[in-house]
């Protein structure tokens, strides 16, 4: 691995990792130094339907879903509001970030998040948690302890678990699927829709905080990481799973956060931007809960997407390699472009946003300047950042009424 490859992991592992463990400073907390979360409490054994959504008075269903290269995934059904309703609803499947699970999206008050407030809009709300998350942790052959079950990159959530959970909510419902996609969420979308897949089971979907070009993120300390620890990686490289609570994993960011440099207590601002809308209280949820494991190899590939600019498929580093998987001398680009023009899409976007940066989404934008302008909608919030558009007390009123009226429009 070359210099520049070794940086780009660097810089991915140390935002991705850190962006869910740290959590900048509240008001309320006092003046400590933050705890890296690596002995947070476990979460429930009996699911995220027993653990955060009937004890807030909503129906919950727990599905199991079997991806057609075996591994078994959870899926989570709320199918009406508080109040009941109508039988028949319209299905809306949400899909999480990277390093997290299906419990982001239930991290506020009922008023406050995302899924319970589509369901009191008269949605049918599924819940998406991709391999190797605490609920995902299965396969039909494989052990989370055998390497192999780790030897996949987004391309496979593209391929594999998008169309799982896509394919068994429109069976369950016999509906076109609404889609709500944050952060990977979104690229796996995007990538998924530019090929033709699943578009076809989906009737629109909304991006938050889209990643599709990440050339431009603003992340200081990300480099200063690079360059410090990127001895680190060799020891990284050679763990299948990429677990934030483990061992390699911890002391990798342990050693980051002891350069005097490196203020670990107020990290999530210098990563992902000033997050404006975050409280205590989501914040002492979200470390209960979170992070979440995945693969080295997706950490790997999504390094790529940040040193090559382009969103493509996994680079196995030598052209006989990925001859043998594509029939060609480099990966295959995702075109954008190819997404049909009719299709509606809702993106929103922060002005203070550092891993969305603006020039990045930017760039998605011109992908899609072809879109037929009733079926493109954009919104530009300046003063969020990353974690507004999940965890933001005031994304209520400022972005999720925004989708309920897209989706509505579109039906």
């Amino acid at each position: 691995m070359d210099l520049h490859s070794s940086l780009s992991l660097a810089m991915l592992i140390s935002l991705c990792a850190l962006l869910v463990l740290v959590i900048e400073p509240h008001p309320a907390w006092g003046s400590s130094r933050a705890s890296f979360g690596l002995t947070a409490t476990a979460p429930p054994p009996s699911g995220i339907c027993a653990a955060a959504v009937i004890p807030r008075g909503y129906k919950c269903q727990e599905f199991e879903v079997t991806t057609d290269d075996g591994y078994i995934l959870s899926l989570q059904r709320i199918p009406e509001g508080r109040e009941g309703g109508a039988l028949s609803k319209q299905p809306v499947l949400l899909q999480h970030g990277v390093l997290v699970d299906g419990m982001t999206w239930l991290m506020n008050s009922p008023t406050e998040s995302l899924a319970l407030i589509l369901a009191d809009s008269g949605f049918d709300v599924w819940i998406a948690n991709t391999r190797g998350t605490r609920f995902s942790r299965r396969h039909v052959t494989l052990d989370p302890t055998n390497p192999d079950f780790w030897n996949w990159t987004w391309d496979d959530l593209v391929s594999h678990d998008l169309p799982a959970a896509i394919d068994f909510a429109f069976k369950q419902t016999g509906q076109k699927i609404d889609y709500v996609g944050h952060s990977l969420g979104t690229l796996i979308a995007l990538a998924s829709f530019s090929e033709g897949k699943q578009i076809d089971k989906v009737k629109s979907a909304a991006l938050l905080s889209p990643i599709a070009y990440l050339s431009h993120m603003t992340t200081a300390l990300g480099f200063v990481a690079a360059e410090a620890f990127v001895g680190e990686i060799t020891t990284l490289l050679g763990v299948a799973e990429f677990n934030p609570k483990g061992e390699p994993v911890a002391n990798f960011l342990k050693t980051l956060c002891a350069d005097p440099g490196i203020d670990c207590y107020d990290l999530l601002s210098a990563l992902t931007g000033k997050n404006c809308c975050l409280n205590a209280s989501t914040v002492d949820l979200f470390l209960k809960n979170e992070p979440q494991s995945t693969s080295t190899k997706n950490m790997v590939h999504l390094a790529q997407t940040v040193r090559d600019g382009v969103l493509a498929k996994y680079d196995y580093g030598n052209t006989n390699y990925n001859l043998e998987h594509y029939g060609e001398a480099k990966p295959p680009v995702y075109n954008l472009s190819n997404i049909p023009h009719d299709f509606p899409l809702f993106l929103s976007y922060g002005g203070k946003d550092s891993l969305s940066d603006v020039r990045d989404v930017e760039n998605l934008l011109d992908h899609l300047k072809l879109h037929d302008g009733d079926k493109l909608s954009v919104q530009y919030i300046k003063d969020y950042a990353h974690a507004d558009f999940i965890m933001g007390v005031s994304a209520k009123d400022i972005v999720y009424n925004q989708i309920v009226s897209f989706f509505k429009r579109h039906q």
